[in-house]
């Protein structure tokens, strides 16, 4: 505030002027001051709601991408409610093979007996039921367990010894049958052989020795050589039975 006497600039809240030491009148008090005496109610209202208006916006700014966070989060879970729950993979079924099998002009021979292999109606089982989805027991898995039993050493198995073997070796089925190839007569202006196979086979439960299915299948072959023949007709044979051995198991464990 200037004194109008001396023209000394004095603090707006001055009652005598520091220059002259003269009263300071209203007039003066009302003049523009620029020392940071309070300033008008109009400008102290314009600046409330300046700082309003910029407060709106920084809340409007934070709360758009919580809006979001909640928005996704809903849309999270009605993902999560549409889809399916998680079905656990069924346990694959063990199934044992346990096919006596005579070939033309060989022995007869079972499942167990002086090979580690499969025997031929065996290995054309086993391909097909394995590719059907179920675990197919060899021979070499099972050696421990037909060693410490003894009564497993025949050519025929009965049912009985079969489901033993099968709870000893934790299966759930047992595969027992007979296969038997023969050789006919020789084709007309040729020096081939033709040559049948026959397999009879039981679809045995071990958990409760109930056998769910009787099956039967027919093979043959063409060849010069018999055995090669009667081995290629005892794998057709089984080729064919697989296929019903498959849809039995399908039946049973449900399985498409």
């Amino acid at each position: 505030m200037f004194c109008s006497k001396c023209g000394k600039d004095n603090p707006c809240d001055s009652k005598f002027c520091k220059g002259c030491g003269g009263p300071l009148t209203q007039v003066e008090n009302s003049s523009p001051c620029c020392c940071g005496a309070k300033k008008p109610a109009a400008l102290l209202i314009s600046g409330a709601v300046l700082l309003l208006a910029i407060g709106g916006i920084a809340f409007a700014m934070m709360k758009k991408p919580a809006g979001q966070q909640q928005m996704a989060a809903a849309v999270g879970v009605s993902d999560q409610a549409t889809q399916p729950a998680a079905q656990k993979k069924p346990l694959t079924s063990k199934v044992i093979l346990l096919i006596s099998e005579q070939n033309i002009e060989g022995p007869q021979r079972c499942w167990w007996a002086s090979e580690v292999d499969l025997s031929t109606t065996e290995a054309s089982l086993a391909q097909k039921i394995m590719q059907a989805g179920y675990e197919i027991l060899e021979p070499s898995q099972l050696r421990g367990v037909v060693n410490t039993s003894p009564a497993f050493r025949l050519v025929g198995i009965s049912e009985n010894d079969s489901v033993r073997l099968g709870n000893l070796s934790k299966a759930q089925y047992v595969v027992i049958g007979k296969a038997v190839a023969s050789a006919g007569g020789n084709v007309p202006q040729s020096s081939m052989r033709s040559c049948f196979a026959n397999v009879t086979a039981k679809l045995i439960r071990v958990k409760d020795g109930k056998v769910v299915a009787y099956l039967d299948a027919s093979g043959n072959s063409v060849h010069m050589d018999v055995i090669t023949g009667g081995r290629e007709a005892l794998s057709n044979a089984g080729a064919v039975l697989a296929d019903k051995i498959v849809a039995s198991l399908n039946t049973e464990t449900g399985k498409q």
